[in-house]
């Protein structure tokens, strides 16, 4: 990660190197009750420099550790861009820059989310997704700026041997969907982000 951090409202965006992803932590409000923070706010994070308009969300439950989902994005006309948070359990996020004409393609960035520091992970539109499970029954919130579209549906292998993602199982112990476990490499990919 970057030092550029930024604050607006009730969030900090912290950068990454590779232009594109933003890590954003909100402000926790805690008392003897428990605590409250704001997830989203359009205007704020527009201020940061996150002007999407979100319009669907998803809620993903993983039951075991080391249960992998991805990497996955979608096509134009329909690309998606990603908020990431965890409402329970852990996860190592990982986004991966598909953009052919950037000077990071290939190249990604992890980080581990949490219940506990209720940080999120932007993914902009021209990264795939995915992320581990680190602990049972996990699960995972995110919100998308076009809805599901299956004929814009791609991934890329999550063991893509050029990417070298720091995922922290070995091969024998991952949870993955037969989707997941089919997909292609990055350098095989016929089409994809300019």
């Amino acid at each position: 990660m970057s030092d550029a951090a930024c604050r607006s409202g009730n969030f900090t965006a912290t950068r990454f190197a590779i232009p594109g992803p933003v890590l954003v932590t909100p402000k926790r409000f805690g008392d003897h009750r428990g605590f409250f923070l704001e997830t989203y706010s359009a205007r704020d994070f527009a201020a940061l420099g996150i002007p999407d308009l979100f319009v669907q969300d998803n809620h993903s439950l993983s039951a075991l550790p080391g249960t992998i989902r991805g990497m996955h994005f979608q096509l134009p006309p329909h690309p998606q861009a990603k908020l990431v948070r965890v409402l329970r359990g852990a996860i190592l996020d990982i986004a991966v820059d598909i953009r052919r004409a950037s000077p990071s393609y290939g190249r990604h960035v992890a980080v581990e989310l949490t219940a506990e520091n209720a940080q999120q992970l932007y993914v902009p539109v021209g990264f795939a997704h995915g992320f581990c499970t680190l602990v049972p029954e996990t699960e995972v919130a995110y919100k998308v700026t076009d809805l599901y579209a299956p004929d814009c549906d791609r991934g890329i292998a999550w063991n893509d041997p050029d990417l070298a993602l720091p995922w922290p199982f070995d091969a024998g112990a991952v949870q993955l969907s037969d989707k997941d476990r089919r997909a292609p490499r990055l350098r095989d990919l016929a089409t994809g982000f300019d």
